[in-house]
């Protein structure tokens, strides 16, 4: 149930659920290089005044996990409320014989001595730090010889805004984790000016600020005022806690883990904090306020609380539950309702009426839900997600259907299936109970099998050197994919000394495999990264480079592929003595295996993939010159990649371009080449003049042809890749393209116009 209350001591960095170890606080000034901190040792680094305190936590929801992090350490705060207000890493932990510490080369590091790696830090080696302070302000940071201050854990915040506390645009504060939705509020300063709350990365549940001026920073002053200031820290926008200007020695601006932002102050002579301002007062108006199928609505003390109409029973980690329909199904009617879809957060919407609209989701398969709105726009939004949540509220003219189960129980779309009539009594029993017996049983055979292997892991990996037992530890995800912490990948690539790409190096793992590391410069969203991921690594074809790896951790996002020996086509195209190994044969079947590969990204796997950056530095060369393409299925986390299949057949047509003529991506040169083709003359002359005989005129036109058509302006007469593919096998023929370069479409080629296309194949 929700409280209109103090959210503050419900996150799990938070002091009511950590322990702090006092037993050896040193305070001192400055820190010296060479100081350490161990969860062993209980000892802390305070600040001079004794206001704030940095050390080890245990969570008592996670036994004998750690985190490292800054709290409150002023003797007037009792220890219970001496609140946590920043933690390295975020949700890093680590081992009960872990230690973080200031090493001789300036690095903070939190190291994991169970298991041997560094699992945070601060990247500092190359600054001459000389020395750490914590400050009475709750910053702690890192100086060099002349006292400047060249890290500090303001530019890197968790959760909480102390007092003078700047995020700037671009920056982020991201809730604490307790569980799967939770974990994914943010607030967030964009580049126009605009302080967002955000649920993932695409909603946004509350905004505000000035959009006319950018660069905008937000701050919490020592007044109790949240501020949007210009660099010159003139204020755009303002927001007053309700005790601003009073004396008050502590305040706090925090991201609580129920999503509100919320402007806290202490007060002693209660000797506790007080919430003084929160971004969205009505809680029901926070995005997945009330979990997955939760309804928020108000209690009789006009209080927001959490109900769960869509369910038979509870789980301490769901509040409301969905399970498997074995019977008919109906649909259940809540008025002053309005739902909306968790995963995804969209929705299809048909202008319709009242009874239209829950017809339409009893006839789909798929619908989960539905609301109309009846507010005189007639809207009727339908969701085919098994999560979703919503508010009730008298004053919504909002009418809701949820499709039910006959025991009731919520609908799973994704498993349904109607049965012949049953006792539904009889059938949940026995399905129950041979449901517990067969979970406890599979549950104890699997602990034997977990602790045996991991036994024999152990005996087996003792005796290896320390590089091969950090990556010995390293996880591995249900695709096979190795997740690599960021210092593994340091070391696998000697510290990124060999580059053999943009953005791309080599690397050996300990087994001396090579493979090519990717390092992916843009900040990418972790849930988006890790999803992309997921569904690249799953896919296996011998002409795409396989993914063996990838590291998701802080801001570093990188991809570890398999390493393919004789580098990018586009090195052999510009270098003049390489080009010559690139014989027209090997061309031909450069084109014809790379659209098979896209090919089967498109039509061969479970769902449409797009390449989305398709170019000749995407495919690389085997030993035999067998082409590979690489980077595939990037287009929705990466900026300069366009997600889409029309996309990928012009990026394959400039492609093949590039292999006939041996010139770069240029308009005028390739307008040239048509030209000379088109007119009759002689379609040698646009092949690559570093060539030696051995040009196939046959296929060569067909080439020329298809890849023209690839490079049509309008997007609606370009052929599929699975055309592509038989044009280039020789079973489909193609007829000469029109002009691909023009700008504006005929009358006739255009689709709206409502003459068909010209089609450019023939079978």
């Amino acid at each position: 149930m929700l409280e209109q209350g103090n959210f503050l001591f419900r996150s799990p960095v938070l002091p009511c659920v950590f322990f702090w170890f006092f037993l050896f606080p040193v305070a001192v000034s400055h820190i010296p290089l060479g100081s350490k901190l161990s969860v062993e040792e209980n000892n802390l680094w305070v600040s001079p005044r004794g206001d704030f305190a940095i050390g080890f936590v245990n969570r008592s929801d996670q036994p004998c996990q750690y985190s490292l992090g800054i709290r409150f350490n002023s003797k007037s705060i009792p220890v219970p409320k001496q609140t946590v207000v920043w933690v390295a890493g975020a949700d890093v932990t680590v081992g009960n014989k872990s230690y973080f510490q200031l090493c001789q080369n300036g690095e903070l590091v939190l190291v994991d001595s169970m298991k041997g790696v560094t699992v945070w830090t601060t990247n500092t080696s190359e600054l001459a730090v000389v020395s750490a302070l914590l400050r009475d302000d709750g910053n702690l940071v890192l100086l060099n010889r002349n006292q400047e201050v060249v890290w500090q854990s303001f530019d890197n915040p968790s959760d909480t805004l102390l007092p003078g506390q700047n995020l700037p645009a671009h920056k982020t504060l991201r809730a604490a984790s307790r569980n799967s939705v939770s974990s994914y509020y943010s607030l967030y300063m964009n580049a126009s000016g605009l302080l967002q709350l955000k649920w993932e990365s695409d909603v946004i549940y509350w905004s505000r600020g000035n959009p006319s001026s950018s660069n905008l920073s937000a701050v919490l002053t020592s007044g109790g005022v949240l501020q949007l200031v210009e660099r010159n820290q003139k204020p755009a926008w303002s927001v007053f806690g309700e005790d601003h200007n009073d004396s008050v020695n502590f305040r706090l601006l925090k991201l609580d883990i129920d999503g509100n932002l919320r402007m806290y102050s202490w007060v002693e002579a209660t000797a506790s904090w007080r919430s003084v301002w929160q971004a969205v007062e009505n809680q029901c108006n926070v995005f997945a306020t009330c979990g997955e199928h939760g309804i928020c609505v108000f209690n009789a003390l006009g209080s927001p609380e959490c109900q769960c109409p869509f369910k038979t029973r509870s789980s301490p980690n769901s509040k409301c539950f969905a399970l498997d329909c074995e019977s008919n199904y109906s649909m259940d009617t809540y008025e002053h309702t309005f739902l909306y879809g968790i995963y995804p957060p969209n929705e299809s919407i048909t202008i319709t009426s009242l009874q239209q609209c829950k017809e339409l989701c009893i006839q789909d398969p798929a619908c989960t839900a539905a609301t109309f709105t009846n507010d005189g726009t007639a809207q009727c939004r339908m969701k085919t997600s098994p999560y979703f949540s919503g508010h009730q509220n008298p004053s919504l003219s909002a009418i809701s259907f949820v499709k039910k189960c006959s025991d009731p129980i919520a609908v799973n779309p994704h498993v349904f299936r109607s049965s012949q009539a049953q006792s539904p009594v009889k059938r949940s029993h026995a399905l129950c109970i041979s449901c517990l017996i067969g979970a406890a049983s599979g549950t104890f055979v699997l602990f034997v099998i977990v602790q045996l292997g991991i036994g024999y892991f152990i005996y087996r990996k003792r005796g290896q050197i320390l590089r091969k037992a950090a990556l010995a530890y390293t996880n591995w995800n249900s695709k096979g994919l190795m997740m690599l912490p960021f210092t593994e990948i340091k070391d696998i690539t000697g510290n990124f000394k060999h580059q053999i790409g943009p953005g791309m190096y080599r690397g050996e793992l300990p087994n001396h495999q090579p493979v090519a590391v990717k390092d992916l410069v843009n900040a990418i969203e972790e849930r988006k990264f890790r999803a992309v991921v997921s569904k690249i690594g799953s896919i296996h074809h011998k002409n795409l480079v396989k993914l063996d790896g990838y590291c998701c951790e802080l801001g570093h996002r990188y991809l570890v592929y398999e390493f393919v020996k004789n580098g990018s086509v586009d090195k052999y195209i510009e270098d003049d003595e390489l080009s010559q190994r690139l014989t027209w044969r090997r061309r031909a079947d450069i084109c014809v295996t790379v659209a098979r590969a896209i090919c089967y990204l498109h039509t061969g796997c479970r769902e449409f993939i797009s390449h989305g950056n398709l170019k000749c530095s995407n495919v690389i060369l085997d030993k035999n010159y067998e082409p590979k393409v690489s980077e595939f299925g990037l287009g929705t986390v990466r900026p300069e990649a366009t997600y889409g299949g029309e996309k990928d057949v012009e990026d394959f047509g400039k492609m093949m371009l590039i292999l006939i003529t041996g010139r770069p991506e240029v308009k005028d040169a390739w307008e040239w080449t048509y030209e000379e083709w088109i007119q009759g003359r002689h379609p040698e002359v646009v092949v690559d003049k570093r060539l030696d005989d051995g040009v196939d005129l046959k296929e060569l036109e067909r080439l020329l042809r298809i890849a023209f058509w690839c490079l049509q302006a309008n997007e609606h007469i370009r052929p599929s890749m699975g055309e592509v593919v038989k044009v280039l096998e020789g079973t489909l023929t193609v007829d000469p393209p029109p002009p691909p370069f023009s700008q504006r479409l005929s009358e006739e080629e255009s689709p709206e116009s409502g003459s068909k296309p010209p089609s450019p194949m023939e079978p």
